[in-house]
């Protein structure tokens, strides 16, 4: 009840806050020349997988299905001139990596330029879709690489014998229960999934050999798993340049020829507060505010279950 109390209050003071910057506040006159030519930025957050992802009330996002949706709209936009896909990623699946980053060859195909900026990380499927981009940024500590595959499974078995477990299968073929926790692989089994990595593997190297016009043989010297911070990528020529989102915004103006400040429309599903005031532009004070609010309701129901990828 306390807690309900306390929240309710910052909302209340936090909203006499925005409205106030919103009707109070003097307008100043800009002092550069701002352009109607527009950049998108597309924030690829957490882990990519496919499908819907998590949707709620106050957000909606995670998965390939959401991200591709924001994509075609500022694809579709003719006032968008070029994207920034903003990269926070340690990566994802191989199927969902590769369906975006499909996505992100047809958008260029159209003539409209996308550019990576890496923000903490963007390693492994973070870094698949980095390599179907125009050009890469990151900062130079951010963490990138961790090329290459593997799939994962548990091998409970022994702890099954000790609490007297057994576990019965009717099986439609032999590899049916292939990676089941329940027993060991057998070799024919390992051969089997072996193949599968290797072959997704391959894929990866492509990937990444085709757009950064690399020696697919120096991609896979690179491609061992390590990860690399920003600096060591560009000097392995993972990355083109060094700076931060907003270097990577002026990068992207000059290379499609905007004039003055570029304005900067951010896609995805607005939610409900947003689409209360209409904020988009997180970098005004009151919009600032407005997001602050957003986070306050969003923290204040039930913990969200833990997901497991």
């Amino acid at each position: 009840m306390f807690k309900r109390s306390v929240v309710i209050l910052l909302v209340v003071i936090i909203g006499i806050s925005m409205l106030g910057a919103l009707f109070l506040a003097p307008k100043v006159k800009q002092s550069k020349l701002v352009s109607h030519d527009k950049i998108a930025i597309v924030y690829v957050d957490g882990m990519i997988v496919g499908g819907r992802g998590q949707v709620g009330l106050l957000t909606e996002g995670g998965g390939t299905d959401t991200l591709i949706r924001q994509l075609h709209q500022a694809r579709d936009d003719a006032s968008v001139k070029a994207i920034i896909l903003r990269i926070n990623s340690p990566g994802g699946t191989v199927p969902a990596s590769q369906e975006v980053g499909e996505e992100l060859k047809k958008i260029r195909a159209t003539g409209k330029p996308v550019i990576t900026s890496m923000a903490d990380m963007a390693a492994s499927g973070g870094y698949w879709l980095a390599a179907c981009t125009d050009k890469i940024y990151a900062n130079p500590s951010t963490i990138t690489g961790s090329l290459g595959v593997y799939m994962p499974y548990s091998n409970w078995e022994e702890l099954y014998k000790k609490i007297g477990v057994r576990q019965e299968k009717i099986k439609s073929g032999p590899h049916k229960d292939i990676l089941s926790p329940d027993r060991q692989l057998t070799e024919e089994e390992r051969a089997i999934i072996q193949v599968m990595v290797d072959d997704m593997y391959n894929q990866f190297v492509e990937v990444i050999a085709v757009g950064r016009r690399l020696d697919p043989d120096k991609v896979r010297e690179l491609a061992d798993g390590r990860i690399y911070t920003g600096r060591q990528a560009k000097e392995a020529g993972l990355v083109d340049e060094l700076g931060n989102m907003y270097d990577a915004i002026d990068g992207a103006a000059n290379m499609v020829g905007i004039q003055g400040e570029p304005e900067i429309i951010e896609y995805g599903k607005k939610n409900v507060i947003e689409s209360l005031f209409g904020a988009q532009d997180t970098h005004k004070p009151e919009q600032l505010m407005l997001k602050q609010l957003t986070e306050i309701l969003s923290s204040a129901g039930p913990a969200a279950a833990p997901q497991s990828y």
